[in-house]
């Protein structure tokens, strides 16, 4: 028998501290902030991001404006792969941040829904909102 999803969530608080939280890996020296915006355009003050490339992990709740940030090295491949948790999900999502310049063949495939994976920003202080719905909806992808 197959039973429904529940929603990602409720977490607690205990389970989820993580002891370098937003720094991935050594010696970064970027700063990469943005927000988690809803469907309405509203901050997401409870959600859970994750970002790792081979060099690394971090981990970083919103704030009460749902503000996330993360201290990271430009990875060889130019982006970081993330993971996004949030009230109201039935599945964590997926995607990616490219920093500014880097392209591989899935970003060029996504046509002109590229811009919202691309971090803005020059040299070491970069931002990127992650928007869950709406028109501007960051790609998520199916895994």
């Amino acid at each position: 028998m197959i039973t429904p999803s529940q929603t990602v969530g409720p977490f607690f608080k205990f389970a989820l501290p993580y002891d370098k939280g937003p720094h991935v890996g050594e010696g970064g020296t970027v700063r990469l902030s943005g927000t988690v915006y809803d469907g309405a355009g509203e901050p997401v003050p409870d959600a859970l991001i994750e970002v790792n490339h081979p060099g690394g992990y971090g981990r970083c709740e919103t704030d009460e404006s749902g503000n996330f940030h993360f201290v990271t090295a430009r990875p060889d491949a130019g982006h970081l792969s993330v993971i996004v948790n949030a009230r109201g999900l039935l599945r964590h999502l997926v995607t990616r941040v490219y920093f500014p310049g880097a392209r591989d063949e899935l970003l060029e495939s996504l046509g002109e829904r590229a811009a919202t994976l691309v971090a803005a920003g020059d040299g070491d202080d970069l931002r990127w909102d992650i928007r869950l719905q709406g028109d501007r909806e960051t790609v998520f992808f199916r895994v």
